[in-house]
């Protein structure tokens, strides 16, 4: 079997394997963030010619404001909710919150009485 060099660096697959649903959510988002730029970008620029002026990216009138603000706006209604529900969640679960479901503490503590009862008729077959 051959080891692993400590400070190697991993294969590709492996990152993947490790890190495919960050990997694919951060491409999502970069792609997302892109097209959003893109057609701000293409729809500013039809209003200021609309009104006989040249659109600029910076500046008093520029384009970046008009560009944070949406950015903005997106984020606050659709991004930090959901960001937030999910970290409360893991956090509730976590802390076995009563309205975590999926918790497997009812189960454990199930083995344990049927191992004690176990351990209790082989104590008395042994005798």
């Amino acid at each position: 079997m051959a080891r692993k060099r400590r400070g190697a660096r991993p294969a590709l697959s492996e990152v993947w394997r490790s890190y495919g649903l960050s990997i694919t959510l951060a491409m999502l988002f970069v792609v997302s963030l892109a097209l959003q730029t893109w057609t701000g970008w293409n729809d500013f620029v039809a209003e200021q010619r609309a009104i006989g002026q040249s659109a600029t990216a910076f500046g008093d009138g520029g384009y970046v404001w008009r560009w944070g603000e949406s950015v903005f706006e997106n984020w606050q209604s659709e991004f930090l909710q959901v960001f937030v529900f999910i970290v409360l969640t893991t956090f509730l679960v976590h802390r076995r919150s009563h309205e975590s479901p999926d918790t497997d503490y009812d189960v454990e503590a199930s083995l344990r009485r049927i191992e004690a009862k176990v351990d209790a008729l082989e104590r008395s077959a042994v005798r």
